[in-house]
Protein backbone atom coordinates (compact mmCIF):
# COMPACT_ATOMS: atom_id res chain seq x y z
CA UNK A 1 0.00 0.00 0.00
CA UNK A 2 1.17 3.53 -0.75
CA UNK A 3 2.70 5.71 1.95
CA UNK A 4 2.46 9.45 2.65
CA UNK A 5 4.29 12.03 4.71
CA UNK A 6 4.01 15.75 5.44
CA UNK A 7 6.68 17.92 7.05
CA UNK A 8 3.91 19.43 9.19
CA UNK A 9 3.58 16.03 10.90
CA UNK A 10 7.01 16.59 12.48
CA UNK A 11 6.56 20.26 13.24
CA UNK A 12 7.94 21.85 10.07
CA UNK A 13 5.97 24.64 8.42
CA UNK A 14 7.24 24.42 4.83
CA UNK A 15 4.08 22.80 3.46
CA UNK A 16 5.84 19.80 1.87
CA UNK A 17 3.95 16.54 1.51
CA UNK A 18 4.59 13.48 -0.62
CA UNK A 19 3.21 10.07 -1.50
CA UNK A 20 5.02 7.02 -2.84
CA UNK A 21 4.31 3.35 -3.43
CA UNK A 22 6.74 2.28 -0.70
CA UNK A 23 8.42 3.66 2.42
CA UNK A 24 11.83 3.38 0.76
CA UNK A 25 10.73 5.45 -2.24
CA UNK A 26 9.04 7.96 0.05
CA UNK A 27 12.23 8.34 2.09
CA UNK A 28 14.12 9.11 -1.14
CA UNK A 29 11.66 11.94 -1.88
CA UNK A 30 11.88 13.22 1.70
CA UNK A 31 15.69 13.22 1.67
CA UNK A 32 15.73 15.13 -1.63
CA UNK A 33 13.29 17.68 -0.19
CA UNK A 34 15.33 18.01 3.02
CA UNK A 35 18.44 18.75 0.97
CA UNK A 36 16.81 21.35 -1.27
CA UNK A 37 14.38 23.07 1.11
CA UNK A 38 16.03 22.64 4.51
CA UNK A 39 19.72 22.68 3.48
CA UNK A 40 20.30 19.28 5.08
CA UNK A 41 23.14 17.35 3.46
CA UNK A 42 21.85 14.19 5.12
CA UNK A 43 19.05 13.07 7.42
CA UNK A 44 20.45 12.02 10.79
CA UNK A 45 19.18 8.94 12.62
CA UNK A 46 17.05 10.91 15.08
CA UNK A 47 15.30 12.87 12.32
CA UNK A 48 14.85 9.71 10.24
CA UNK A 49 13.17 8.03 13.22
CA UNK A 50 10.77 11.01 13.57
CA UNK A 51 9.99 10.88 9.86
CA UNK A 52 9.39 7.12 9.85
CA UNK A 53 7.08 7.43 12.87
CA UNK A 54 5.04 10.06 10.99
CA UNK A 55 4.65 8.07 7.75
CA UNK A 56 1.05 6.97 7.19
CA UNK A 57 -0.83 4.72 4.80
CA UNK A 58 -2.00 6.70 1.79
Amino acid sequence: MAKKFACADIGMSCGFSAKAPSEDRLMEKIKEHAKKAHNMESVDAQTAAKIKAAIKEA
